[in-house]
């Protein structure tokens, strides 16, 4: 079956923001080595898994809207944030986190969610776990109203990565699907494992 999003999603202006971004945290951030020339990715900085701490549970709700019916951003947590996803209109969650799943807390609101667990630890990541998630985004955006938000615990790597895996199912390229979702969300970091691991899901559509 054709998928038709792309059309829609191109040049579309962000109508919902919810909260302000957390400012990225500079202490204990590594900068795991790349190689030199590496075109595109190259130039994004790398932050360890330190960023995404449990202590962001505690801050409220993070969200950016990446188009008008997809979201990216950091961890659920508690009842009061699921509450503040659902007034936001967010009926299908994507959680990347391995750390914690929001089943129980979306059940009360009617959302449903793709707990897709997988760790931030700078390693490939398989076709499997963006197959997961894409599919489920694609049966959500199918129907009217709908909105899908993707979100791992502070939204800067997993998260994005999940997001650009399904911008380019629904036709974006690679480096275009990096510049709206930094765009929109200038915290977000794109390793150049993960970029690499979206990249053969993507060919391996073909």
């Amino acid at each position: 079956m054709n998928r038709s999003y792309d059309a829609w999603e191109m040049g579309r202006t962000v109508v919902l923001s919810i909260s302000p971004r957390e400012e990225s945290r500079e202490r204990g951030i590594k900068q795991p080595g790349r190689a030199s020339g590496d075109g595109l990715r190259g130039r994004f900085a790398r932050k360890s898994s330190r960023d995404r701490k449990v202590g962001r549970r505690k801050v409220g709700i993070d969200i950016t809207w990446v188009t008008d019916r997809i979201a990216v951003g950091g961890g659920i947590w508690n009842a009061e944030n699921m509450a503040v996803v659902a007034r936001a209109g967010i009926t299908h969650v994507i959680d990347m986190q391995i750390e914690f799943d929001d089943t129980p807390l979306a059940r009360p609101h009617g959302i449903a969610v793709c707990w897709n667990p997988v760790d931030d630890d700078f390693e490939p990541k398989p076709a499997g776990i963006f197959m997961r998630g894409v599919e489920f985004a694609l049966d959500a955006l199918e129907k009217d109203g709908t909105k899908v938000y993707v979100h791992c615990a502070a939204g800067v790597h997993r998260a994005p990565m999940m997001t650009l895996a399904l911008l380019g199912v629904m036709g974006w390229t690679v480096e275009d699907g990096i510049s709206l979702i930094e765009g929109r969300r200038p915290g977000a970091d794109f390793a150049d494992v993960y970029v690499r691991s979206v990249e053969e899901f993507l060919n391996g559509r073909g």
